[in-house]
């Protein structure tokens, strides 16, 4: 007998599928709104070697959203600002970008912000979290649904009002609805990894608009620095000395191997699910859209989608709404999706490689745009205020 049919569990508000950074956040606001809500994780404990490879930029609207969960104050606590950017080529400044007040980035890895997160939620009254916990489907009886999960060795079938797939580019969630994965322009190829920092720049994003491809790093805490390479294709020997070798070569700088972290390759691509939401169930975060994760946009993105679900959700619930009150939800998000995938796509192409023509055009192209008049623009959109 399942914990439904034996009354063993209640009926949930809402089941959140997937317990990273955009599903603990929603929990976050839920529990805030006192709604019965659980969140399934497949995984039974976070990986903390999955740090390099995780976000770390904290855009204004994402702050607002982690204020609103309860953590913006440890957040800031915790973070070390980003205040500024630079823009080089071959050793030239082609442009520099002071952010206001308002406008300041925030640098966290995205791990700590999750735990912060997760210790939220245990405080909660009426949010959960259980992990180890796999979804295998979703049945729709009409009035609610059924959440239907393995864990460990036990089956157990979860009854709740709504349900979200929080749970990443791989959805499960996603693929039960019979969502499209349609691509979007933009796609390469990077290594990264973390060292000390050794710049003189702690607050300084440095963007190296090389003729081979882009060389980005951005501040840590605690004396940290992240470095971004474009690559052609992955390094046969993914190293730290490796990476140091592209950056050297590129641009002159060098970084402490010694004090790197796992050196990390990955592939941005850009896909947007169609719809966003089928019945009961909606779709937020990477589950929803795959953005480009340079520069953090995915992951506040994502938050941006939490904020808007948990007014829908909350509404939803309230007023006994039709299961089709995500379709104002669908529409919005997904085109806040497309614009971000639209700027990540034009952010990729600034720090293609580039030679002659092509390259002299581009530079030109950053110099205008770090005009007094046109830098207000360019920070806004740089810091994604249009969420």
């Amino acid at each position: 007998m399942s914990e439904a049919e034996s009354g063993a569990r209640p009926m949930h508000d809402v089941v959140v599928v997937g317990g990273g950074a955009v599903g603990l956040l929603l929990a976050c606001l839920l529990a805030r709104r006192g709604l019965d809500a659980v969140v399934l994780e497949r995984r039974h404990a976070p990986d903390p070697a999955a740090t390099p490879s995780r976000a770390i930029g904290i855009h204004p609207p994402g702050l607002r959203a982690l204020a609103a969960a309860g953590i913006g104050d440890e957040v800031r606590r915790r973070a070390v600002v980003i205040r500024d950017g630079r823009v080089t080529c071959d050793g030239r400044t082609l442009g520099r970008l002071k952010f206001p007040r308002s406008g300041l980035v925030h640098s966290l890895p995205q791990l700590e912000v999750e735990a912060l997160l997760e210790e939220r939620i245990d405080g909660a009254r009426t949010v959960s979290i259980r992990r180890g916990v796999e979804v295998t489907g979703v049945t729709d009886r009409g009035t609610h649904l059924v959440v239907h999960a393995v864990d460990g060795e036990s089956k157990v079938d979860l009854p709740a009002r709504y349900a979200v797939g929080a749970d990443g580019v791989r959805s499960g969630i996603r693929s039960l609805i019979g969502a499209d994965w349609k691509p979007r322009r933009g796609r390469a190829s990077y290594v990264m990894c973390d060292t000390r920092d050794d710049t003189g720049a702690p607050e300084t994003a440095l963007l190296h608009f090389e003729p081979a491809g882009v060389v980005e790093s951005f501040p840590l805490p605690g004396g940290r620095r992240r470095w971004v390479a474009r690559v052609r294709r992955e390094p046969t020997e993914l190293d730290a000395a490796a990476i140091a070798t592209v950056v050297e070569s590129r641009t002159g700088s060098s970084f402490d191997t010694d004090a790197a972290t796992t050196p990390t390759a990955f592939v941005a691509a850009q896909h947007v699910a169609h719809p966003m939401a089928s019945g009961r169930v909606v779709l937020v975060g990477d589950a929803a859209h795959e953005i480009s994760p340079i520069g953090g946009q995915g992951m506040n993105l994502g938050w941006s989608d939490a904020v808007h679900l948990d007014r829908e959700l909350a509404g939803a619930l309230a007023a006994a709404a039709p299961i089709d009150v995500f379709a104002a939800y669908d529409r919005s998000r997904r085109a806040a999706a497309l614009r971000a995938t639209r700027q990540a796509a034009f952010n990729m192409r600034m720090g293609a490689p580039a030679t002659g023509l092509r390259l002299r055009t581009r530079n030109a192209a950053v110099r205008v745009l770090g005009l007094p008049g046109l830098r207000g623009f360019l920070g806004r959109a740089f810091t994604m205020q249009w969420l």
